[in-house]
């Protein structure tokens, strides 16, 4: 990596670059359940971070991780970058200034079985090395698991981010030919209803995307593959005016949007835009219930779940 990227500090070990003081925020991008423990030493070293989603894997530890962030006066953001792209951040803010009382949301994440195809064309080529180090553990084994965790984290933060709190959710899974789908009933702080769909993954091409409906008007959003770097298509209907409106969104590099927005935050003191550490719990407590309410099928309340997937 060094050979390649020629950076000007080279770090042989996570505490090494901890304990450089030039060092003022991290990344965390490691395997989920390593997460919560990255970031617990990071925050200790008087480090900002950002951490991928989910922030972690049991509610426990993402609770007492919040503690921590709370005392220390730190900047935790969580890589929910779908919160940057420029097509959703135009819908939500119709949302909240034009639409009026919200009747219902239904938002669908549905990964394909092509995905590789199109991604190994857009990612950039992965550097790999026998010197590599890996702790035992296969992180996607558990298909259930990993996959609420990887894909339901994005689908349950936009729904967050375009609706506000979920305070109940009723679950139903299925599973065939090697396929996932989650069906979530959801109930919403304001009153509104909501539906979620996570199926990995669809006979089809990419297909995620959100629908609003409002007092006032409604929004209807298509999202792309992340790694096309485009912005949702977005339509918003106004009474206002009798007519949809649409963003540009001419620069949707949503992971580029994320980072530059994380150092803002610590650099200028502008609002942040990404999920903090309050939105993180709050996607774990989703996750967990949605996982809890497949169990039987039964509503369950975000403020009492505990535990894990």
């Amino acid at each position: 990596m060094a050979a390649i990227h020629q950076p000007q500090v080279v770090y042989l070990s996570y505490d090494e670059m901890l304990a450089d003081p030039q060092v003022e925020a991290v990344i965390v991008a490691v395997a989920d359940r390593f997460h919560v423990e990255a970031a617990h030493k990071a925050i200790a070293a008087g480090k900002h971070v950002l951490v991928e989603k989910p922030l972690g894997v049991t509610i426990e530890e993402c609770e007492e991780l919040r503690r921590q962030v709370q005392a220390s006066g730190l900047i935790l953001q969580v890589g929910t970058m779908k919160r940057f792209d420029p097509g959703i951040v135009f819908a939500q803010h119709f949302v909240r200034e034009e639409m009026g009382q919200v009747l219902a949301l239904k938002a669908w994440y549905c990964d394909s079985t092509y995905r590789y195809q199109m991604t190994d064309t857009l990612q950039p080529i992965i550097v790999t090395s026998e010197h590599a180090r890996r702790p035992p553990g296969d992180p996607k084994a558990d298909k259930r698991r990993y996959y609420l965790l990887t894909h339901g984290s994005h689908l349950v933060d936009t729904a967050r981010f375009l609706n506000g709190e979920i305070v109940a959710v009723q679950a139903r899974r299925v599973e065939k030919f090697g396929a996932y789908c989650w069906f979530v009933a959801v109930e919403f702080a304001d009153g509104s209803a909501g539906h979620l769909d996570l199926t990995i993954a669809v006979r089809m091409d990419w297909h995620e995307g959100f629908q609003i409906y409002g007092e006032f008007g409604s929004v209807i959003g298509k999202t792309y593959n992340p790694w096309y770097l485009r912005s949702s298509d977005v339509e918003c209907f106004s009474m206002r005016d009798g007519q949809y409106h649409r963003v540009l969104g001419a620069d949707a590099h949503c992971y580029k949007l994320q980072v530059e927005g994380f150092a803002g935050a610590i650099l200028h003191g502008t609002p942040m835009l990404g999920a903090n550490i309050d939105d993180g719990v709050a996607a774990m407590r989703a996750l967990i219930a949605i996982s809890r309410s497949c169990e039987n099928g039964v509503w369950v309340r975000l403020a009492g779940v505990t535990g894990g997937v």
